[in-house]
């Protein structure tokens, strides 16, 4: 069986900073991709950025420049570096991640329970 549980969600003033964790636990062989997604209300779930094994990154146009993802292997965790913060990005945020949980077996998708970000002044 394999977790994720984010933190680091909260109330931000236009403008400020917030650091998203996620960390992974439970039967882990490896871990593949690393990934932020999110979803404001009414809307759909979007991908904000994603990290590779190697460390190769994709970003959402929308949080280019603002927005940074990093993982830490050894801790099983990636995060989110989010500055400039807007009212736009005010959604739940989720962390997806593609797990192998032995060496013989397939590579499955996982999510967490989601993070509150609210942008508001």
């Amino acid at each position: 069986q394999v977790q994720l549980v984010e933190s680091g969600g909260g109330l931000v003033q236009p403008g400020g900073s917030l650091r998203l964790s996620c960390v992974a636990s439970g039967r882990i062989f490896s871990i593949n991709f690393m990934a932020w997604y999110r979803q404001a209300p009414g809307g759909e779930r979007e991908l904000v950025a994603r990290i590779s094994t190697g460390g190769s990154t994709n970003y959402a146009d929308s949080v280019k420049g603002r927005f940074t993802i990093s993982r830490d292997n050894a801790k099983n965790t990636v995060y989110l570096q989010m500055n400039s913060l807007k009212p736009e990005d005010t959604a739940v945020y989720y962390c997806n991640t593609q797990i192998k949980s032995s060496l013989y077996s397939g590579a499955y998708d996982y999510w967490g329970q989601g993070t509150q970000v609210t942008v508001a002044s």
